[in-house]
């Protein structure tokens, strides 16, 4: 009959099996404090290792959002200034004696 798991493996395996809860779940904050009682230096180890790897995925996430931002903004294409016709006035020249006068309607 086979004994049951030793407390560092099973040990391993709850924090293995947390790691990626964290991991899919995306519930894991910077903000959140932890209190770390040392007592395998294994455990202390993974600890880091889960923080470490938290810490990358929100950079690659980050770098992913600026890339994504990135893009939308060279897609939007300001819009070119409105062509706004010019009216011409309808200008009539007279001339009577020695003095040109404009008539514009």
């Amino acid at each position: 009959m086979k004994e049951a798991m030793s407390h560092p493996r099973l040990s391993a395996v709850l924090m293995s099996a947390a790691l990626a809860i964290a991991v899919l779940s995306g519930t894991a904050s910077n903000a959140s404090a932890q209190v770390v009682i040392p007592t395998n230096r294994d455990v202390l180890i993974q600890q880091n290792e889960l923080q470490t790897l938290r810490n990358q995925l929100q950079r690659q996430q980050y770098q992913q959002q600026q890339q994504l931002y990135r893009e939308q903004d060279r897609q939007i294409v300001p819009t070119p200034r409105p062509e706004v016709p010019v009216v011409k006035q309808n200008c009539q020249s007279q001339v009577i004696g020695t003095t040109i006068s404009r008539v514009c309607r």
